[in-house]
């Protein structure tokens, strides 16, 4: 069972990027994902999740509007658009399958991705 993300980089304020976290061993169908973000010296915090079906999902107050969650569960992945990036979205990001439902305690989720680190320049 794991959970891959990637996608990560350097970008420039004002910039993009668009990050994927790819499941294998078990089908992203059964789980809700999320991503959670850890600035350095900050605790890890949740960005967004999204629902089973897709028809629903959440955001942090300090990305909506900014980013955007959805998944393919033909493809086992699930994907988080990021625009208009900002330097305090500079973290490693992770993604997290839950069984259950959303939710912001992480203890609460089953798998975890590594974290793909993304930088966003001034």
């Amino acid at each position: 069972v794991q959970l891959q993300a990637s996608g990560g980089g350097l970008v420039q304020a004002g910039g993009s990027l668009s990050l994927s976290c790819a499941a294998s061993g078990f089908t992203t169908d059964d789980y809700v994902i999320a991503w959670f973000r850890q600035a350095p010296g900050k605790e890890r915090e949740g960005v967004s999740c999204i629902r089973r079906s897709g028809a629903s999902a959440y955001y942090a107050d300090s990305v909506k509007g900014r980013f955007a969650i959805s998944r393919d569960n033909a493809k086992n992945t699930v994907y988080l658009q990021m625009n208009s990036l900002k330097p305090e979205d500079t973290a490693v990001y992770y993604c997290a399958a839950d069984s259950v439902g959303c939710s912001a305690i992480e203890e609460l989720y089953d798998f975890w991705g590594q974290g793909t680190q993304v930088t966003v320049s001034s």
